[in-house]
């Protein structure tokens, strides 16, 4: 079993989007869609899905059976919880967070991320390309040691920490040595949004599966994407007055490292 595990936190509930993980993609869940692209990563590791404990999660258990990727069910509303679990149940040392919001995300963006971390050799405790994001929104990708993990877990007390797993770390730079990969070129994290949170974002990312995805083939990547958008604006509008805005504007009197200008508010 590889040391590393990426665990794809699940659950069906969602107060703008419900049951957002088994809207249909082609044929098949999206959470089972989101899997399959993670799969396409090239660097080693174990795959997991975090759930709850909750009976409407029984759906995502079916849904990663589908998709043949095991599973860990925890605390609802502890994400950071459920990731240390996670890590235990299948003897992780170094764990990657990749929420089932991201069904566009790009294999080679998690491959960048974790041979960055590798690279750095034990020199990171964390490492993401969210901090600060230079990816289209939806591209998440953080890894932690199972360590500092550990920490994490047993002295993060705000709900925020519990709920997003990663805050405590990014929040304490003189405490832990972070790292970050940007995405070379312009930073597209404000203006292109391939993340799911509501209807408009389902239509977009349907239509960019309708467009691009083929069956038994390699998944599409990231500049798949946006070459498609440049030639179809229409599909690229489909989200637009989403693009900017992330849960970071909930908590913008409680982040430190984070400001008004690293989101936008709700669009009413």
């Amino acid at each position: 079993m590889s040391e590393t595990l990426v665990v794809v936190q699940a659950r069906m509930g969602s107060s703008r989007l419900p049951g957002k993980v088994a809207l249909p993609l082609c044929g098949a869940p999206l959470l089972v869609r989101m899997l399959q692209r993670v799969r396409a990563a090239t660097t080693p590791f174990a795959l997991c899905v975090a759930t709850s404990t909750l009976p409407e999660d029984d759906e995502v258990v079916a849904m990663a059976r589908e998709a043949g990727v095991p599973v860990f069910r925890g605390d609802a509303h502890d994400c950071l919880g459920r990731h240390l679990g996670a890590a235990h149940a299948f003897g992780a040392r170094v764990v990657v967070k990749i929420p089932s919001d991201c069904p566009l995300v790009d294999p080679a963006a998690i491959d960048a991320v974790l041979a960055a971390f590798a690279v750095a050799g034990g020199g990171w405790d964390f490492a993401s390309n969210l901090h600060p994001p230079s990816w289209p929104d939806g591209n998440d990708v953080e890894v932690m040691s199972a360590e500092v993990l550990e920490i994490a877990a047993r002295e993060a007390t705000r709900a925020l920490e519990r709920e997003h797993t990663t805050p405590f770390f990014w929040e304490q730079p003189a405490r832990f040595r972070l790292g970050n990969v940007r995405r070379r070129g312009l930073d597209l994290s404000r203006t292109h949004r391939f993340t799911i949170d509501y209807p408009e974002d389902y239509r977009f990312v349907r239509a960019v599966f309708e467009a691009l995805h083929r069956e038994g083939q390699p998944p599409f990547g990231l500049e798949d994407i946006l070459e498609l958008l440049a030639s179809r604006p229409e599909i690229a509008a489909l989200n637009a007055r989403w693009a900017g805005v992330n849960w970071y504007r909930h908590h913008l009197d409680e982040l430190r490292t984070v400001g008004a200008a690293d989101t936008r508010a709700d669009v009413t």
